[in-house]
């Protein structure tokens, strides 16, 4: 799975980082923890430019951020409740999700849209709150940008040195990313099952 995530992104380059993060702040089983530090290992290898990777990246999550933040904004928080509670279990996202990033952005104020960026869980759901409390749309952007700058670049730093340490990780990171991808898969479906029982 590593070979054929790492292809994709090759042949796809910055775009494909974009759309993968702007689809993992918006679908929260993609997760960026794989796509960033696969791109850095491609950047380190010359397949990928360093920069592009990390602005692309940056570029789609912010993107990914800005949506959530315009659903906040123009439903408001009871119909919010309403549609999580209809449609929210495809996106694995339950009323406790809202509540739990709620609670995150009042006892963090505006630092939590910054912060929150890196925190998985967090991270997807942090910019609805933001929306429903009117927080301003410039000062979103700029510690929605800032945070995610960081966590890309961190993130595909990592990747970058993992190049270098290729021939000792080389045996081991197809079944790891393969374990992982199905792991993740598993939860998602198991959380779509249950909200389902519930329901």
């Amino acid at each position: 799975m590593f070979d054929v995530i790492t292809s994709w992104l090759g042949t796809l380059g910055g775009c494909g980082v974009a759309s993968l993060m702007f689809l993992e702040n918006v679908f929260p089983p993609i997760p960026s923890e794989l796509v960033m530090p696969f791109a850095g290992y491609l950047a380190a290898n010359g397949t990928l430019s360093f920069v592009v990777v990390v602005l692309a990246g940056t570029i789609g999550s912010v993107a990914g951020a800005y949506l959530w933040f315009v659903i906040g904004v123009s439903l408001g928080e009871q119909r919010l409740r309403r549609l999580i509670d209809r449609h929210g279990k495809w996106l694995t996202l339950s009323t406790a999700d809202l509540d739990r990033s709620l609670l995150w952005f009042r006892r963090h104020d505006n630092a939590a849209v910054f912060f929150g960026r890196m925190i998985p869980g967090i991270r997807t759901f942090i910019s609805i709150p933001a929306g429903l409390t009117g927080m301003p749309l410039g000062l979103f952007l700029s510690y929605t940008t800032i945070g995610s700058l960081l966590w890309c670049s961190a993130l595909t730093g990592a990747g970058y040195l993992l190049n270098s340490h290729f021939d000792r990780v080389e045996g081991w990171l197809n079944p790891v990313t393969n374990m992982l991808l199905l792991a993740l898969v598993t939860v998602y479906f198991w959380r779509l099952l249950r909200s389902s029982s519930v329901s």
